[in-house]
């Protein structure tokens, strides 16, 4: 055999083994040692990548878990993945209270009928840069259920009967992502409360009442009768508009009793208490037979 080929084939081995072995100590000198948990943690979260809690993604945010004990964890966990996590990671799991997303307006085709028909993009940020809405208020939901596409659960459609967006209690897990999209922040994330039914103001109209009852029936007025009846102070005034704290509220309903225009809203619609009755009037009989008396004094003194 050619001196030439060998040669060049013992030195091409000589020199493959060298540079493997230089490879070999740098990658050992600048290798980056990661907790095997975090994998563990990724696999144990929901897996949606939905973004609710700011991370890049389920597993960036596996790793700021493990390496952050005070770090709350995903927002979208249930309890069976906070019981695995915790587990995993040997931490007491978190007790996470049920939330679900609330839509504060109750407006729609029924409540706020359409003075114009919108025939652009349709699209909720598109249309209000552009328009009120088709009822004409311009806090109110547009129906083009921006916030239906960001949600990646499959939990929010559009009610066809109504035009506003419903949450599927079964399958909302209040990532939060709708609350983004929608332009006029008409979402909120509040407690389920499944025993006791949760109350909200249904309204974001900040004008006047004598403005905003002109564009929906059920627009909040800025009253204040609800904020007078409630024993937990839970109820505030502001830009003509009454909030509910959700930390306070203890779902007495005496709001949605008071309310006027029935902008004050529980939900689910079967935990409302029943009205209470009214007053009986007084009898009749009674009332006649005061200024009779009253006549018979008269004449006696004369």
């Amino acid at each position: 055999m050619n001196e030439t080929v060998i040669y060049s084939v013992v030195l091409l081995a000589a020199l493959g083994l060298v540079l493997a072995l230089i490879l070999y100590f740098v990658a050992q000198k600048f290798k980056v040692e990661e907790d095997p948990r975090i994998d563990l943690v990724a696999e144990a979260l929901p897996g949606a990548n939905c973004g609710a809690c700011g991370k890049a993604g389920c597993r960036d945010m596996a790793v700021q878990i493990v390496n952050d004990p005070a770090y709350t964890g995903c927002p979208v966990c249930n309890e069976e993945n906070i019981a695995k996590i915790a587990e995993i990671l040997g931490r007491v799991p978190e007790k996470k209270e049920p939330s679900i997303v609330v839509l504060k307006c109750k407006g729609g085709k029924i409540n706020s009928e359409a003075k114009v028909k919108f025939e652009g993009l349709q699209s909720c940020s598109y249309a209000n840069s552009l328009m009120t809405s088709e009822g004409g208020c311009p806090f109110g939901c547009l129906g083009f259920g921006d916030c239906t596409k960001a949600c990646s659960f499959d939990a929010l459609h559009i009610n066809p009967e109504t035009g506003l967006p419903e949450a599927d209690p079964e399958k909302c897990t209040s990532c939060g992502a709708c609350t983004q999209a929608c332009p006029r922040g008409l979402l909120e994330i509040r407690k389920k409360r499944e025993d006791t039914g949760r109350v909200y103001v249904g309204c974001m109209n900040k004008q006047k009442g004598v403005y905003s009852t002109k564009v929906c029936k059920v627009s909040c007025i800025g009253c204040g009768k609800c904020a007078k009846v409630c024993p937990q102070n839970a109820i505030t005034l502001a830009n003509n508009l009454a909030y509910v704290d959700d930390n306070l509220c203890i779902a007495c309903q005496k709001c949605v009793e008071a309310c006027p225009t029935k902008a004050m809203t529980i939900m689910p619609l079967d935990k409302k208490l029943p009205s209470a009755p009214k007053p009986a009037p007084a009898p009749k009989e009674a009332s006649e037979a005061a200024p009779a008396a009253e006549t018979t004094k008269t004449e006696a003194t004369a």
